[in-house]
């Protein structure tokens, strides 16, 4: 795998993102059930598109979105000091074609992960009465563990002025096996459509990653290894 030095919510971040599979939205490949998402089409269309412009498509930028934002250090610090660990911040993981990537939040010790939201508060209170993870978001949860080949993912719902809900996910081996069969073949579906366009002459480049001055590294994630 590599691991990309740069920040999230860059431009070098967004154009390492820009036009491939991200764990963010792998539900829309794969159902939080396992089946294949309805979505499935809508996203393929998208990243083509995002090749075919060379540049992310432009999202709105929700107040939520920003709130989360200008939150994440403070919630960092909040979790730091619940699980007494510290946590190491990461860029952009990718296997080693850069076909497929995640954004983990943060790293934790040589086994973990943490994902962290900053919710609208009845979404918050949800997480609270519950005391389990919304499943939509466990196929963005077990993605990042599959890539990272991490064992766990604490996954913390934090607002200033209520009391923050953390819960662990642990890896769920036949998840991740459905997981990586469908976004693999939807992966290579999306190159083999990107060979045609650039034939064409609608693409002008394959991928968007940053000139060669800009810095990546290779690193051991710890003990686990993913299978890309």
């Amino acid at each position: 795998m590599i691991v990309h030095s740069v920040t999230q919510g860059s431009a070098d971040w967004l154009k390492l993102r820009a036009g491939i599979p991200t764990a963010s939205a792998f539900d829309n490949i794969v159902t939080p059930t396992g089946a294949k998402s309805k979505s499935r089409e809508r996203y393929l269309h998208a990243l083509l598109a995002e090749r075919m412009l060379g540049r992310p498509l432009t999202e709105h930028v929700s107040e939520w979105m920003a709130r989360g934002s200008t939150a994440e250090a403070e919630a960092v610090a909040y979790y730091e000091l619940q699980v007494d660990a510290a946590t190491t911040p990461v860029g952009f993981i990718t296997n080693d074609a850069k076909t497929i990537g995640a954004s983990p939040d943060r790293l934790v010790g040589d086994d973990g992960l943490v994902e962290i939201k900053v919710p609208k508060d009845h979404v918050h209170v949800g997480y609270l009465r519950l005391k389990k993870a919304d499943k939509t978001y466990f196929p963005q949860l077990q993605g990042q563990l599959w890539i990272t080949g991490r064992k766990w993912v604490d996954i913390m719902s934090y607002h200033p002025e209520l009391p923050t809900a953390l819960v662990r996910v642990e890896r769920d081996e036949k998840f991740i096996k459905t997981l990586e069969e469908e976004v693999t073949a939807f992966s290579e579906e999306l190159e083999k459509l990107a060979e045609s366009f650039a034939a064409r002459g609608w693409i002008k480049k394959p991928l968007f990653w940053p000139e060669p001055t800009d810095k990546f590294e290779v690193i051991d994630l710890g003990d686990a290894e993913p299978n890309f």
